[in-house]
Formats: structure tokens, sequence, C-alpha cells
């Protein structure tokens, strides 16, 4: 009898713990948030800044809580802004960085286009508001930030559980590239447009190759007679470039001095239209600059360089980048043969002078060979878009030995803005037939070679992202 009541008592202990354990998974089951904003906050250190609508999407705010040192996360934790176009779960996901800040208006990139996908977008460390407080910009490298984007991945494929690729143009195809090469089993593909690749910081010959080059005769010519007379008449415009920044309050502090910044703007001018412009647009330069009025030698140049990109408060937003490009991306440095060597007092300035000096920095030169080796001889499943006509692409990454199923293309008379829909025919098939396969689109997808959703205005109508002056 009292076996028998054991056995039973045992009974009734287990169905009651097997009763509280399907009570409990089906509890977790019914807390489980199926809606995707509480899907995204329910991720530690997630939290929604705000969301926006727009039809067909959920447009997410989002910040997330980073390790300001990812091989010590316990040093000190950061704020780092994030958005998220989402679609659906079921599609593909882009993860998308321009390499400095991140917009807030709802946009698509080319591939998430192409994929009809989702869109993670992250900014880049050190950008404000991203900005850990406070900063030690030791901190910002190569590494850290794809490190940034790794832990972001970790974060959200268990909700977008399909293929991602990575993306990004100029300074953003230099990011994807570098957390390709530190993250490579993360991303299914990776396409980068316009991405710098300087090895040698010190072997810049390439882009003066480029700029004998370029276009038409006539056109260099024009650009470069105006650039040479903004330095001819450096007196008077410098009096007119000091009455604008009285006016708007700008100050040359970090720069040195307005006849330094100023050298700086002009210098830039003839690169700066070929990163943005293009042949036709040289309609637009003054045709013979020795005649041309002070007004149109200045309206030229700053409509091409921006006469505030190297003051103070044209600098300060972008002092990451100038940070990095003194301690790893390097930065070019070219030759003004058409301009008498008295005109110049300064030539090229190095990044080092675009920083506030109470940062120190140092130059690292070996993180852009130990990338490019990488990219040379394993870079699997990534495609590289450069313009014809950009001067960034005069040091671009290649491909070699040991690369698989990776491509590197070109499009004619193309800028900084070039793309997948500016290559020739048969390229741009290839080109978007990869991308589909590389983001598990079913085999039909694939076959048509075209971009998955149609174009919409308000999401791909936007200009080439213009970073003023001197910068990818």
């Amino acid at each position: 009898m009292r076996k028998a009541l054991r056995w039973l008592l045992a009974l009734a202990v287990l169905i009651g713990t097997l009763s509280g354990t399907a009570a409990g998974a089906a509890t977790a089951a019914r807390a489980e948030p199926t809606d995707i904003k509480d899907r995204l906050l329910s991720i530690p250190g997630m939290s929604l800044i705000q969301e926006k609508p727009y039809p067909g999407y959920r447009y997410f705010v989002l910040d997330y809580t980073q390790p300001v040192d990812h091989r010590h996360p316990d040093r000190g934790t950061f704020q780092q802004r994030i958005t998220v176009l989402h679609k659906d779960t079921s599609r593909p996901t882009v993860f998308y960085t321009s390499g400095y800040n991140v917009s807030t208006t709802p946009a698509r990139s080319e591939p998430t286009r192409i994929v009809d996908g989702n869109q993670v977008s992250l900014e880049y460390r050190f950008f404000t508001p991203s900005r850990p407080e406070p900063a030690d910009w030791s901190k910002l490298d190569i590494w850290q930030a794809a490190s940034d984007q790794h832990r972001v991945f970790q974060a959200l494929k268990p909700i977008y559980g399909g293929h991602w690729i990575a993306t990004g143009g100029s300074k953003g195809g230099m990011t994807a590239t570098y957390y390709e090469r530190f993250y490579p089993r993360d991303m299914d593909g990776v396409v980068a447009y316009v991405a710098p690749d300087d090895v040698v910081n010190d072997e810049d010959s390439a882009y003066d190759r480029f700029f004998t080059t370029v276009g038409t005769k006539e056109c260099r010519d024009r650009l470069n007679a105006v650039q040479r007379e903004a330095l001819v008449r450096r007196e008077p415009l410098e009096q007119r470039y000091a009455q604008y920044a009285t006016d708007n309050g700008y100050t040359f502090d970090t720069a040195g001095d307005l006849d330094r910044a100023y050298e700086a703007v002009v210098l830039d001018y003839v690169w700066s239209f070929w990163q943005y412009s293009l042949l036709k647009d040289c309609d637009t330069v003054p045709a013979d600059a020795a005649t041309a009025s002070d007004d149109d030698i200045w309206k030229s140049v700053d409509t091409v360089s921006g006469f505030e990109a190297y003051t103070d408060q044209g600098l300060a937003q972008y002092t990451p980048y100038y940070y990095q490009a003194g301690t790893q991306l390097g930065s070019p440095t070219i030759h003004f043969p058409s301009i008498e060597r008295g005109l110049i007092r300064y030539g090229y300035q190095p990044p080092r002078n675009f920083v506030p000096r109470s940062i120190p920095m140092r130059f690292r030169p070996g993180a852009m060979r130990d990338v490019d080796t990488w990219v040379r001889h394993r870079a699997a499943h990534m495609l590289f878009v450069y313009g014809q006509n950009d001067p960034w692409g005069s040091e671009r990454f290649r491909l070699g030995t040991g690369a698989r199923d990776s491509y590197v293309f070109t499009a004619p008379g193309m800028n900084h803005g070039a793309n997948v829909a500016s290559l020739v025919p048969d390229e741009k098939t290839l080109a978007t037939e990869r991308i589909l396969r590389w983001a598990g689109v079913s085999s039909a997808g694939v076959a048509r070679a075209e971009p998955l959703a149609r174009f919409d205005a308000g999401l791909d109508g936007r200009d080439t992202e213009r970073e003023p002056a001197l910068r990818p």
C-alpha cells in the first residue's frame, strides 16, 4: 500500500512538473512579441528614438548600446545610432553604412531595391551623436568599427534570419570591405561602391596620372585655369572670404588661419569637380578665367569646393574622418603642374592639419596593406563598382589569385555616384544577378536579373551623398 502511495505521489509530482513546464512554455510562447517594433526593442541595449511612417515599410530610428572597446567590453559603453527600414522578416537584409553619420530619413540603397529587402543602416562610431563621452580617440579604428557592425548583426540576425548583404559607398564601401575582412562569416555578399584603397600612403602618382587624362583637354584646361586664377587673385578673394566668415560666424583655429583654409578650398577645386560632376558640367565652368570677374571665380570655387569646408564649423562634423585618414586610411597628395610654385604656399595639407591638436594622432601604415592583401587573395562574393571619371578610383581594390565569385567593374563616364545601374549592359546584368543570388532570392528572380522592387522616388531618388571638400 505504501509502495502504491509512493508511486502515485511520484506520478503526481511528474505530472505537475510536466504541466507546469507546458504551462510555462505556453506562457512564454504567448509572451513572445510578434510586432516588429516590440521584437526590436526586446533586444538588450536597443532603445527607440522614433518611428516614422512610410508606405509599405516600418521605419525605426534606434540607439544601440555598444562597448567603447570591443576588446575590453567592461570599460565603458556608448549609444550608437541605427535605423531599420523594415519590409518583412522573410526578406533578405542589406546592412548599409555611409562611413559617416546615418540619415534618419527613410531611404533605400541600390542593393536593397535590387533584392526588395530590409535595410539596417549604422552610424559610424565617433560621428555625433554616436560618440563616447569622454572620447578616447584611440578606440576609433577599422577593427573597432567592424566589431560594431558584427555586434549589430548578431543582435538582429535572430529576427532577420535570411541572407544579409553589406553595402556602402565611398567611405561606406571601405567600411563594408573592412567588415568583411574581419568578420568574413557574417555576410552572404558585399557590394562596395567607389571605395578607395590607399595601400601605400606616400605613393600617390596614380592620382597625378588620372588628372592628366580625365575628361577632355578643353575641360581640364578650363578647370586648371580657374584654380590658378583663384590663387592669382588671392588678396581680393581672401578679403571676400574674411567678410564671408564674419557674416556667418566662421573661425579657422583648426586649419590655422584663413589663408591656409582658403588655399585648401582652392586646391580641392579640380578634384571636387570630377568627384561630383560629369563631363557635360564643364559648360558651367568659366570659359576664360583670366577675364572672368572676381565674382565668377568665387562662385565657381564655392559651388564646387565650398568655402565653408575648412572653417572650424565645417571641419567639426568630419573630425572622425580626418582622424582615420591620418591614422589608418591614408590620404592622397597630388601635384599641380599647371600652377607656378610661387602661387602655392602650403600644398595639399595632411589630415593632421584638420584635426584639433588636442587629439593625438599616429599613422599606422600596415592597416590598409592587410586589407588589400586579404581582398586580393581571399575575397568571396564581393562586388566593387567604380566610376571612370572619379579621382578616388585611381587607387582601388583589385582581385588576385584566390578571390572567388568577386568582381571589379567600372561605370563609363561616371563620377563618385557610380552604381550598378550605370554599368554597361552585360556587367549590369551580371552584377544584378550576383547580388540576387548572394541574397538567396529564388532562381526565377535571379534569372530575371532586374531589381525586384519598383523605383520609389521617395526612397531611391536621392542624389549622391556629397561630402564637401576632399573626403571619400
